[in-house]
């Protein structure tokens, strides 16, 4: 498995307790939402959102640990892509859907509610709740931009 070193100060900077996937605290991680297994985007590749317009499942056999979770690529390109830029592929948020935060609050995903704005891509609960982010997108992530160091601060105690 690759791993990512990341300064003292990066990591105290992103640090943040996270929820499994029941909802509970999981540990003390980065900002990156993470479900069973430590898994982020429940194992969908981040990649693939960008390469193929489409979300992938990951494999087990192409991981990469970032930010305290553990992401699964379709392929080796992928993975090494990731590791390269992770910033550039990561969800945005720590990975929360993006209509929550844009409402003051953290919810987990459905990684079949995504878009990518402006080369970031972009969570949701769900498709319904996507179609209700979608109608103001700039709104929303003007919102959830100005609503995240508050909740990632919270994260992190």
């Amino acid at each position: 498995m690759l791993r990512m070193a990341l300064s003292a100060g990066a990591l105290a900077g992103l640090a943040g307790t996270v929820l499994s996937a029941s909802g509970a605290p999981a540990r003390a991680a980065g900002t990156v939402f993470v479900g069973e297994r430590d898994l982020a985007i429940h194992g969908y590749d981040p990649v693939a959102y960008f390469s193929e317009g489409r979300p992938v499942e990951g494999s087990a056999d192409f991981t990469f640990e970032w930010m305290g979770a553990n992401w699964r690529f379709a392929n080796a390109a992928n993975r090494d892509a990731f590791a390269a830029e992770p910033e550039k592929y990561a969800p945005q948020y720590g990975g929360y859907c993006a209509w929550a935060v844009s409402q003051g609050y953290t919810a987990r995903i459905d990684p079949d509610a995504w878009r990518i704005v402006e080369g970031k891509l972009y969570l949701n609960y769900s498709r319904s709740v996507q179609r209700r982010w979608e109608r103001d997108i700039p709104g929303h992530i003007a919102k959830a931009e100005s609503n995240w160091p508050g909740i990632r601060d919270k994260l992190s105690r």
